[in-house]
């Protein structure tokens, strides 16, 4: 089996981890998550996130074939539109992002003009799809509950779980966006549980502090079976959709939602600039 050569970028703002998946033979590459920096006071995009991920690919001589997103993130901007533009690859994320697409759209009221079929991404990938990078073989794993549409990337033994799952010591994701459900994050969990124990897991966020000081990225099946805050291997549905349920009825809105999933069902395009040139997002007011 080949080994991937994996490179982790973190995003202090946002407690965001971003991947760089690398065929070593071919040095064909996925980038995983990618984050664009957004600033809510000015409303204005950043790209001092995304551009580390660019010099590494292009010092590396890498060539770019995927730009894979996890899921629709709330928490931050997909920079995958930005890659694309810079290095090419295809975009791709799980089929059921129409449902979230016909979420917010109808949140956003939306014009006509957004069309609810995905069309913003190259490819939609279906449960248990594969795919490869180079020599390196993929395959989709559907894991929703955070958001209908999550996917986990399982490539060559590595398994990228974007927010399904985070460090043990800080549980899961939260289940109380649109169509999210906590009973189905743990039939979602099972699946991965299932995984030999010594399988790699690569996080989509984490948040140092309450005891420790640094960012970690990297756990194993086995670690979460035994270790996970919320969900160990022998912890019962009722009582982990209780534990998360409850947990979530403490959560404030993500700062950057509303801006994040405008851009983010786009594939991290701005929308189409009105006839004086700019780009608006909206704000639905007493509605969150």
């Amino acid at each position: 089996m080949p080994h991937p050569g994996v490179t982790h970028f973190f995003d202090e703002s946002t407690g965001s981890l971003s991947y760089v998946v690398v065929d070593r033979d071919s040095k064909a590459c996925a980038v995983i998550d990618p984050v664009l920096g957004f600033d809510s006071i000015s409303a204005r995009t950043q790209n001092s996130v995304a551009d580390p991920i660019i010099d590494f690919v292009l010092a590396q001589g890498l060539t770019v074939q995927w730009i894979l997103d996890t899921h629709v993130h709330a928490d931050h901007v997909s920079a995958a539109a930005y890659l694309q533009e810079r290095l090419g690859g295809q975009l791709a994320i799980g089929s059921r992002v129409t449902e979230v697409q016909h979420t917010f759209a109808a949140l956003f009221n939306l014009d006509g003009s957004f069309r609810c079929d995905g069309h913003q991404f190259q490819r939609l990938f279906k449960d248990g799809e594969s795919f490869q990078i180079g020599n390196l073989q993929g395959r989709v794993i559907h894991t929703p509950g955070h958001t209908p549409a999550c996917v986990s990337y399982l490539i060559e033994g590595q398994l990228f779980v974007g927010d399904t799952l985070f460090m043990p010591d800080l549980g899961t994701a939260r289940c109380d966006f649109p169509g999210g459900s906590a009973a189905i994050l743990y039939d979602s969990i099972q699946t991965l549980y299932a995984l030999p124990d010594e399988t790699p897991i690569y996080v989509c966020h984490d948040y140092p502090g309450d005891g420790r000081d640094h960012y970690h990225y990297q756990t194993t099946v086995l670690e979460q079976k035994t270790l996970n805050l919320h969900i160990r291997g022998d912890t019962q549905q009722a009582d982990f959709v209780a534990i998360r349920e409850a947990r979530d009825k403490t959560l404030d809105l993500p700062t950057l939602m509303l801006p994040a999933v405008q851009l983010n069902i786009r594939g991290g395009c701005l929308p189409k600039e009105e006839e004086n040139g700019i780009s608006y997002l909206k704000i639905p007011l007493n509605q969150m």
